[in-house]
């Protein structure tokens, strides 16, 4: 079975259970809510758990394990990755990918000139931004609209744009 990695979990939180997690999720609210199934990776082994609850706590995600409601049951898991089963992702609308999916991927221009490799995505309010990193360059960001991005190819890891002026 393949997994995913939706987040780390960096810190216990009080003492009733709750983890910090740093999410690299991009559907967090679906892969946080309460029944989803996760997994942890405790040193190789994987650790299924349901998430119990969820809230959002000075900009961190605090989760709470069914069946683990003390410091003392989640402190070990500290430093842990959770994980989620490929076959568990819903299948998205055209157009629409999952950021495993896009980064890594090859920046090239309609004119044939590769750009770099998408390394991040930032989540802004109007659409995402692709960071591309650009050997001997500063990082370009390549808003995700469909006036730059005019194709995206994830079997071949390529993406083509159109460099508006000011773009890069």
């Amino acid at each position: 079975m393949d997994f995913l990695q939706v987040g780390k979990i960096v810190n216990t939180h009080a003492l009733q259970g709750e983890v910090k997690v740093i999410s690299n999720s991009d559907f967090k609210e679906d892969r946080f809510k309460k029944g989803s199934q996760l997994i942890i990776d405790f040193n190789g082994d994987y650790i299924e758990v349901t998430v119990a609850t969820h809230r959002v706590h000075k900009g961190a995600d605090l989760l709470k394990f069914k069946h683990l409601n003390s410091i003392n049951d989640v402190e070990k898991y500290k430093g842990c990755l959770l994980l989620v089963a490929t076959d568990e992702l819903d299948e998205l609308d055209e157009n629409e990918f999952y950021y495993f999916e896009i980064i890594g991927c090859q920046v090239v221009t309609t004119e044939g000139e590769v750009i770099g490799e998408i390394s991040e995505i930032l989540e802004t309010g109007a659409n995402d931004v692709w960071v591309v990193k650009r050997p001997g360059k500063k990082d370009a960001l390549i808003p995700y609209i469909e006036d730059v991005v005019k194709s995206v190819d994830t079997e071949s890891k390529k993406v083509i744009i159109e460099v508006l002026e000011g773009l890069l």
